[in-house]
């Protein structure tokens, strides 16, 4: 069979708390591991996406409304749905398998991860990923 679920592919995350979610595959384990026997990845996605931005509106509120919210999470491959499109971002370095765990690094990441999509969002490419899904 053909895996698909690679790195920096974009999915939709189907339930949970972030069901309807946008998020990106940092690292996957096809075979499993110890504490989870099945197949699942780790990714980081937006919980909160950036709002739309007019020529009028002050460079204040611009950067208010580019803000956005990100999450860490690693998730069972059943609740994945992979779209065809896929984000160039290294997240690899700042989002390791432990931050999971650790609730401080976690946050860490998840801050990390927003400078970078923010970073991502300014150059104006890849826009249907940083737009809400609307269904």
């Amino acid at each position: 069979m053909v895996k698909f679920l690679k790195n920096n592919k974009v999915v939709i995350l189907l339930t949970g708390r972030y069901a309807g979610k946008k998020a990106v595959i940092v690292r996957n384990y096809d075979d499993g591991t110890n504490s989870r026997p099945y197949g699942h990845a780790l990714v980081v996605g937006l919980s909160k996406y950036p709002r739309k931005v007019t020529k009028r509106s002050s460079d204040k509120t611009r950067e208010k409304r580019m803000k956005m919210k990100t999450f860490v999470k690693l998730v069972n491959y059943n609740h994945l749905m992979p779209t065809r499109y896929s984000l160039d971002v290294d997240l690899k370095a700042n989002i390791t398998p432990d931050v999971v765990d650790n609730a401080t690094k976690r946050k860490s990441a998840s801050i990390e991860a927003r400078k970078v999509f923010e970073e991502k969002f300014k150059t104006g490419k890849s826009k249907w990923f940083f737009s809400k899904l609307r269904f």
